[in-house]
């Protein structure tokens, strides 16, 4: 009888998840995003990283229709977590996928420990969490930061690995070459001075054609954690993760990629990790060119799709997601 009460009492608690509007984000959120509602119900994975114990949040979604046995993994970008896959995730269970996605560690839903970020040690988690799950084998999708996260565990796990689709990915070049340097503390100080306006300013520049006010429930949690007291730790991880993106290029391994790939190119990208610290006009103006950056990772990965999105930005799946659901599936069948 115990166990049937909290059985119900799940269930109606995801059915609230489900329902909250994205008008009821709450003003200020924790680290964590404690009382934010995910579009499906959110399990942890406990982690021990550099000794400190850690958990690692994940949606892991069956297929809606008849199940054809096969997994999808969906990994967020850098300014994001799993939540805004809502649409490509009902998408691909409609189409008899299980889906999961993480929340990596440091983002979202999850802990956000003060250690070394690397791609290897959240590949790493990524592998762990499948296993856990009994994923032997899934299709990697990667939108921004999680393309590089994808790119890094199609290269140590092949096996693992049935097919591979970056979506408007960074590290396509390697920003160290045009990007001056910062610092870790230099970069936590910027992250600090973060508000509402100014993430709205940045995240703007993923929609080169207009801000449309549906991204606003992608937007309003990452402003509602900078009023809250949990922001020190989210800006000094904020400042890690950078600094990840920044040291650990994987532009000079796309020709070590062995597995199915595709791409899927918003044409009118010009995303360039650290693009602020630039001086240069014509460096500035050299870099984040995404219809050439796709067409040289295309020819780099052998045997590799290239798909372009006209008039697109850096987010087809949010601004263009019936091209991309048709792209991505038309690759999976």
């Amino acid at each position: 009888m115990l166990r049937l009460l909290f059985t119900c009492f799940g269930f109606l608690a995801a059915l609230a998840c489900l329902a909250q509007p994205a008008s009821t984000v709450p003003a200020s959120l924790n680290a964590t995003l404690d009382g934010y509602a995910y579009p499906f119900p959110v399990s942890y994975l406990p982690l021990k990283l550099e000794a400190k114990p850690v958990r690692m949040a994940y949606m892991d979604v069956p297929a809606a229709a008849k199940a054809n046995g096969r997994t999808v993994v969906l990994l967020h970008g850098k300014n994001f977590f799993g939540a805004y896959w809502r649409e490509t995730i009902k998408a691909l269970t409609a189409a008899g996928f299980r889906v999961v996605v993480p929340d990596q560690v440091g983002f979202g839903r999850s802990d956000k420990p003060d250690i070394h970020y690397s791609f290897h040690q959240l590949a790493q988690n990524t592998r762990h969490l499948l296993d856990t799950l009994g994923v032997r084998k899934a299709v990697v999708v990667g939108h921004s930061m999680g393309g590089m996260l994808a790119t890094r565990f199609a290269l140590m796990y092949p096996e693992a690995t049935e097919k591979l689709v970056l979506e408007n990915p960074i590290g396509l070049e390697d920003y160290r070459v045009g990007v001056p340097y910062q610092t870790i503390a230099q970069a936590e100080a910027t992250e600090l001075k973060s508000t509402e306006a100014s993430i709205r300013k940045y995240h703007a520049t993923y929609y080169p054609h207009g801000y449309p006010a549906t991204h606003d429930e992608w937007l309003l949690p990452l402003a509602a954690q900078t009023r809250h007291p949990d922001f020190l730790q989210v800006a000094r991880v904020n400042a890690l993760t950078f600094d990840m993106i920044y040291q650990q290029p994987v532009s000079y391994e796309f020709s070590r990629v062995q597995v199915p790939t595709l791409l899927i190119i918003g044409q009118d990208d010009r995303t360039v990790v650290g693009k602020g610290l630039i001086k240069d006009p014509q460096t500035l103006a050299a870099m984040g060119q995404y219809p050439e950056l796709g067409r040289r990772t295309a020819a780099q990965i052998r045997g590799s799709k290239l798909v372009a999105l006209p008039g697109v930005g850096h987010i087809p799946h949010l601004e263009a997601p019936a091209k991309f659901q048709a792209a991505l599936l038309a690759f999976l069948r």
